[in-house]
């Protein structure tokens, strides 16, 4: 089982995002930078995959240099290869994203390499548009599934099965290999990198590709933040006086 998981650089879970002065571009000088949790979870089910199957697992990017940074985390969780898509400091969209996608699977397919199952974190941790991994499989004329919490491969038979949490039940799809899949927080607990996964990445040799990126459909006008959460301090009473208020309030909870 050959599997390629595409991440993308965000900033890191948490984190404020400061905006540039005219409201276009977020910020970075003082930003740190990680995969979004739903990639972590892809990352991990990708090298469990092949952990029991044998195969090679490969971490892909699309962004600045800087990315490689991405990159080698997910090789210190145990990924074997990382292709840094070299597109500039600019934010691509996810139209222009998935085109540089498809150009570096085209090319590295070129020389040999076939992706058997190919892994998106279900949407970005910054922009979450929802469309990458869609617009790459249909690129590709491959089969797609998004909103996963449970992979089962069956390389022998040449099919995945892949399960979606619905309401009270689960939704469960099959698809031939090779095959798209968009996962979702849950899918597993990644694990952290070790000391000797860390030291393994720093050696590890990344491949770049350069595409020619085509336009982009959207176009942004501006950013904006999020309102700040306002912090309240409601006084309940003093001393015994303020017993009823306590209760109430615990009641509001479901405390009591």
């Amino acid at each position: 089982m050959n599997v390629l998981v595409c991440v993308k650089r965000v900033p890191a879970t948490g984190a404020k995002i400061p905006l540039t002065e005219d409201g276009e571009d977020v910020d970075t000088r003082h930003l740190g930078f990680t995969i979004g949790p739903h990639e972590e979870c892809a990352v991990e089910e990708a090298v469990r995959i092949v952990e029991r199957f044998g195969g090679s697992a490969t971490v892909l990017t699309v962004g600045p240099p800087e990315a490689d940074e991405q990159l080698r985390y997910a090789i210190s969780m145990g990924a074997d290869h990382g292709v840094l898509v070299e597109t500039g400091p600019a934010e691509t969209d996810p139209e222009a994203t998935a085109s540089a996608i498809v150009a570096a699977i085209r090319e590295l397919e070129s020389d040999g390499q076939r992706f058997d199952l190919v892994m998106f974190g279900n949407e970005s941790a910054d922009a979450g548009n929802y469309q990458v991994g869609i617009r790459v499989a249909y690129a590709l004329g491959l089969p797609v599934v998004g909103g996963i919490k449970g992979i089962e491969v069956d390389p022998e038979a040449g099919r995945a099965t892949f399960r979606c949490p619905a309401g009270d039940g689960v939704e469960v799809y099959q698809a031939p290999l090779p095959s798209a899949v968009a996962v979702k927080e849950g899918l597993n607990l990644p694990r952290y990198p070790s000391i000797k996964g860390r030291l393994r990445a720093k050696k590890t040799q990344l491949r770049t590709v350069r595409p020619e990126l085509e336009v982009g459909g959207l176009r942004k006008v501006r950013l904006r933040p999020p309102p700040e959460a306002e912090k309240e301090t409601v006084v309940l009473g003093h001393g015994a006086g303020a017993a009823g208020s306590v209760v109430d309030v615990l009641t509001e909870l479901g405390v009591v």
